[in-house]
């Protein structure tokens, strides 16, 4: 890490699009299946309210419109600096400093198509037994982030 890249404090943002796309989607099935599945007579709608499917895509509507609004109450974000590694988000902060980092592995995107595979960056810590797990794709600028464990790694392979 090169003192001049990492003297400010760079943030990384949980990404939200799985949760605003699943809500979408079901939501938009949802109102296929009312309007499907409801009756038109005589220029008037009526609605099927003993039906189980209809409460069973209701339901699945809540919780996904339920856990987006909790990630986004989170605010989830890795930051990253010279000094340290922290994961934060609305309620806790869990820090991790640089120089407990004993060994990074990064296990990139395999593959013909790497759009679809899972990047993996694993921190061993001298105060965890457990390894570090961040999922490249599950943060915002994945490759900077990358990138930025990739400087990181050789400078700790320097040492």
């Amino acid at each position: 890490m090169s003192n001049n890249e990492l003297n400010i404090k760079q943030v990384f943002k949980y990404k939200l699009s799985l949760y605003y796309q699943s809500t979408i989607v079901y939501f938009i099935a949802f109102v296929l299946y009312v309007l499907i599945r409801g009756e038109f007579v005589e220029d008037s709608f009526t609605l099927i309210t003993k039906d189980p499917i209809l409460y069973f895509f209701a339901i699945i509507v809540i919780i996904s419109t339920i856990s987006l609004v909790i990630n986004i109450f989170q605010n989830k974000r890795l930051e990253i600096n010279n000094e340290e590694i922290c994961l934060v988000s609305r309620t806790r902060n869990k820090c991790f400093k640089t120089k407990d980092v004993v060994e990074i592995k990064i296990s990139e995107r395999t593959g013909s198509d790497k759009k679809y595979g899972l990047g993996v960056i694993k921190l061993q810590l001298k105060t965890r037994r457990r390894r570090l797990l961040i999922r490249l794709a599950d943060y915002e600028k994945e490759n900077e982030l990358l990138s930025l464990f990739k400087e990181m790694k050789s400078e700790l392979d320097n040492k």
